[in-house]
């Protein structure tokens, strides 16, 4: 699987937290794992933030 945009981290961060929101990782805490694993300014926007903390599997 390949995931882009343009700079490579809002839509591609917030990607990559909803994965791992599916991998098991609580919805609350996605995105401080993706900006630790991925990038530090991963998940840039506070929609985005929004967004995975909703992120269900069901």
């Amino acid at each position: 699987m390949e995931l882009a945009c343009g700079g490579g981290r809002g839509r591609t961060g917030t990607a990559l937290a909803c994965l791992a929101v599916l991998d098991g990782v609580p919805p609350a805490e996605a995105v401080a794992y993706v900006r630790e694993n991925y990038d530090p300014r991963a998940v840039e926007t506070p929609w985005q933030r929004r967004y995975v903390t909703r992120f269900t599997t069901s």
